[in-house]
């Protein structure tokens, strides 16, 4: 998520050179970006206000991944917003626990981050230079008692952030990968352009994500479809192409 738009970046304590543990600065007071209710009551018609990608659903759920290339965005005058992210929870569930990152445009100008969410908490940076054409790799895990492991990783840049992180009684209801168009106080944020992001490997609980029969989800609001995703390959393999502003 960027800095210039809604938060302070983070501060980081680097455990190792490739792999750290992570500190970091909550967003600011007011924003409210990836609550559930901005989409699920929705969702079950395959189409969602701000979310595309594919979801599965019926509960158990305690590990999911995949690997995207961060694409690059086409940015204008207005300020505009995408997330890409893998998670657990949010379809019919008042937990999400997931991570990824932003390509925004602000002020005419594209500024790519990253983040992880344990909501009902605020969204955290997770510092580390992103740029577009980067290969990432993000999981979720939960290990009992409330425990979860959220790891993000640049392929391409060479780093690693692993966030060890609480959140008592999850639903573990749901599985996800998602573009998204982020959400304010106010509501849903405008889209930013990113033109077609690619996911590979997309797997829950060690299985390939095709293997729960996912939903794949539209993202479309008031007649205007925003995002489309593909077909969804035996190894979790599909992409998701931007459609309108």
């Amino acid at each position: 998520m960027s800095s210039s738009r809604r938060r302070t970046a983070a501060a980081v304590a680097l455990a190792g050179a490739m792999t750290a543990a992570l500190a970091a600065t909550p967003a600011s007071a007011g924003v409210v970006h990836r609550t559930p209710s901005a989409f699920r009551h929705d969702i079950r018609n395959s189409t969602s206000g701000n979310w595309a990608g594919y979801v599965a659903t019926g509960g158990g759920f305690t590990s999911v991944s995949a690997g995207w290339t961060e694409p690059a965005v086409s940015c204008r005058s207005q300020n505009t917003y995408a997330s890409f992210w893998i998670g657990l929870d949010g379809d019919g569930s008042n937990s999400v626990e997931q991570i990824g990152t932003e390509s925004d445009c602000s002020g005419g100008h594209a500024v790519y981050s990253a983040w992880y969410e344990m909501y009902p908490g605020a969204p955290v940076d997770v510092a580390g230079p992103i740029s577009p054409g980067d290969a990432m790799q993000a999981s979720v895990s939960y290990g009992g008692s409330g425990h979860f492991t959220l790891v993000l990783a640049d392929r391409t840049k060479g780093w690693t952030r692993t966030v060890q992180a609480q959140l008592n009684n999850p639903a573990l209801a749901s599985a996800e990968v998602i573009a998204e168009a982020p959400s304010d106080a106010a509501g849903v944020l405008p889209l930013s352009d990113f033109g077609t992001v690619g996911f590979t490997g997309a797997s829950a609980n060690g299985a390939a994500l095709g293997s729960f029969a996912p939903d794949p989800i539209t993202m479309a609001n008031g007649g205007t479809t925003k995002a489309v995703p593909s077909g969804l390959s035996p190894s979790g393999d599909f992409t998701v192409a931007w459609r309108a502003s």
